[in-house]
């Protein structure tokens, strides 16, 4: 398939209305004394200025380093306020105007809501088949939700990945028991897939239109051609269509030379930042240039080759990292970590990054995706535990 004819069916079948079911919740209330980042004092970096890379001790006790004249200062510890139970491999959080949270659960294809405190079902998504790294994954709301009520999904079919939109009516009252999930109508597919790097992140950017990371499903020859939808950031407008001023004409790619994107945000310039899975080496925090070319599968990290951009964030070890949500509070990204298992913290000044801080090393598992909750807290989506949980954590003001 190639990029000028993606296939955008005008609908899928109907949602099937579920029950809604109340959930348990249990709130944990802990401090934060003696949680501090990953060990010793930061070692010579490695790469240009501006780029941070970590040092290569064992799992869990590395040094992370920084080059460059503007190392901004390592962010304050956050603090944990609550922990919300009653959830199943969750996987992207997005955040309703009354502040309602919904997010999907890979496997199960559900939408939960947590209002208040409280758990409840929404709905699951039609036509979501999980398997492996596929099923049920991002999520975004529409710019016009308020006007709209539309709801973006990224999930896995029985043929590709492709991103569908419905209309979520309704409030979060009565623990989301309010909302009612609307007919599925197909607007972006025919991105592979596969049992790994079925990518998965999408977002809404400060233009107003929709940004995909896809992953190269195995398939390496992907990146490099821009005829093809894998391993890449996409852009695309609200109906599907790609965006007009991207940089190839009629085609709906961004940046390529992406191996598996799992996070994207932007900082407070308007600056887009990826996150980005490595091979065995080189987890990356990329800034995204239109029509970049970050490298996959030639070269990983920043190893400074002419015709690729080098990560400004390199983890060496995918053992410390393998990072995946991505979100921004001030001068700060803060990336989930997988592998990892750990919040990483790292400041920016400008396009430059400095020392990256882990924080939790394995307390609360696998961190799959982190997002900015209205009121200004961070919430944490737990992997593979069990059970599996969001956590809500409270930034420094």
């Amino acid at each position: 398939m190639t990029l000028n004819h993606p296939r955008r069916p005008a609908a899928a079948a109907a949602a099937t209305p579920l029950a809604v079911t109340a959930l348990a919740l249990s709130v944990l209330t802990m401090s934060l004394s003696g949680c501090t980042g990953d060990g010793g004092q930061p070692v010579p970096g490695t790469g240009t200025p501006g780029t941070s890379t970590l040092g290569t001790g064992a799992p869990g006790t590395s040094a992370p380093a920084a080059s460059g004249t503007a190392t901004p200062a390592a962010p304050r510890a956050p603090e944990v306020g609550s922990r919300i139970e009653g959830l199943q491999i969750p996987w992207s959080t997005v955040f309703l105007p009354d502040g309602t949270a919904v997010i999907s659960e890979r496997d199960s294809a559900l939408l939960k809501a947590v209002t208040d405190g409280k758990v409840s079902t929404i709905g699951a998504v039609p036509g979501v088949v999980p398997g492996g790294e596929g099923g049920l994954l991002g999520l975004a709301l529409s710019p016009g939700f308020a006007s709209d009520h539309y709801l973006y999904a990224y999930f896995t079919s029985a043929d590709d990945n492709r991103i569908a939109r419905m209309r979520l009516e309704g409030t979060g009252a009565a623990g989301g028991g309010g909302l009612r999930l609307g007919e599925p109508e197909v607007i972006f597919s025919g991105m592979s897939k596969a049992s790994t790097h079925n990518g998965g992140r999408i977002r809404f950017g400060p233009d107003g239109f929709l940004y995909v990371g896809t992953g190269d499903s195995q398939r390496r020859e992907q990146p490099q051609d821009r005829n093809a939808l894998g391993g890449k950031i996409l852009r695309l407008t609200k109906d599907g269509a790609p965006a007009p001023g991207n940089p190839f004409p009629n085609n709906p790619v961004y940046s390529l030379g992406h191996r598996n994107v799992q996070g994207l945000a932007w900082d407070g310039q308007g600056r887009l930042w990826a996150s980005e899975f490595g091979p065995d080496v080189n987890d990356e925090l990329n800034l995204i240039r239109p029509g970049g070319n970050y490298g996959w599968p030639e070269v990983t990290g920043a190893p400074h080759r002419d015709g690729f951009i080098d990560a400004k964030v390199v983890w060496p070890s995918t053992a410390d990292s393998s990072p995946s949500g991505l979100e921004f509070s001030g001068n700060t990204a803060y990336l989930g970590a997988l592998r990892g298992q750990r919040i990483w913290a790292v400041p920016l000044s400008g396009e430059n990054a400095g020392t990256p801080v882990g924080y939790f090393t394995r307390q609360f598992g696998r961190i799959r995706n982190v997002a900015l909750a209205p009121n200004g807290d961070l919430w944490a989506l737990s992997n593979n535990q069990n059970p599996d949980f969001a956590l809500i954590l409270r930034l420094p003001r």
